[in-house]
């Protein structure tokens, strides 16, 4: 299986919106993640697998040497091979190379594994206020 990773990537809205729809348990929704991404990210990553779209995950970032990785996304038949780990490395060398010192993620529980062992973040005390 050949995937192939494209930081700031080519992408339909349909494609994305599915991905997400299929990795958060949702229907598929009508989001414009063009124009988002656009405006508000430092990039995003695709994967691809001949020309399907078989990951996606958004790199927003504060303008100045913080990104953050949101929506990591995985077709579910795909999973567990590496894919994700591809994504956020992808997205981990392209921040680096935007100048930027930190990148930074939040996740669920069930996802310690994946982040922590598969694409090397460390743990770090955080705070949240559910708004």
């Amino acid at each position: 299986m050949t995937i192939t990773y494209a930081w700031r990537g080519d992408f339909e809205n349909a494609a994305v919106n599915a991905l997400h729809a299929e990795g958060f348990g949702h229907r598929a929704l009508d989001t414009d993640w063009h124009t988002q991404v656009h405006r508000h990210s430092l990039g995003w990553v695709c994967a691809r697998r001949g020309g399907d779209l078989v990951g996606f995950v958004n790199v927003a970032w504060d303008g100045g040497v913080h990104a953050f990785v949101l929506d990591t996304l995985v077709s579910p038949g795909l999973r567990r091979n590496g894919i994700g780990a591809g994504l956020v490395a992808t997205a981990a060398r392209e921040a680096r190379t935007a100048r930027c010192e930190w990148l930074h993620v939040d996740f669920d529980d069930h996802l310690r594994e994946f982040y922590f062992d598969a694409c090397g973040f460390r743990p770090t005390d955080a705070g949240l206020i559910a708004l």
